[in-house]
């Protein structure tokens, strides 16, 4: 192989790895605007066990921490303007605003909401 073909060659990788590149960052990037706080709100009551994005009563270390359904206590970050239409446990729907939890599987030091 000749070295014009391969340099070459190897000026193709580079752009086609650059190009590649700048599309996965520009993707993250237009993800991550998607899913920004500012687009989002606590939603409380609606996570699964384990489902939290964070706040599952005090003495908890934060996410993933919820230990039942739609832990009242325990909050995930959901688009703005959503929480009040998604469903919680029963016939609950989702809120903005901590409720300490009632339920006797979540330990007792974990019940209430974080101040």
């Amino acid at each position: 192989m000749s070295k014009t073909l391969k340099a070459g060659s190897s000026l193709i990788l580079a752009g086609a790895f650059a190009a590649a590149l700048t599309s996965a960052t520009a993707l993250t990037s237009t993800n991550a605007q998607a899913e920004s706080p500012k687009d989002m709100e606590k939603c409380y009551g609606v996570s699964a066990k384990g489902g939290n994005d964070c706040a599952a009563g005090p003495g908890t270390t934060c996410k993933g921490t919820s230990v039942v359904d739609f832990q009242s206590n325990a909050w995930k970050y959901v688009k703005t303007g959503t929480c009040a239409t998604m469903q919680g446990a029963g016939d609950a729907k989702g809120s903005l605003t901590c409720t300490p939890s009632t339920n006797e599987a979540v330990p007792a030091g974990a019940r209430g909401c974080k101040a």
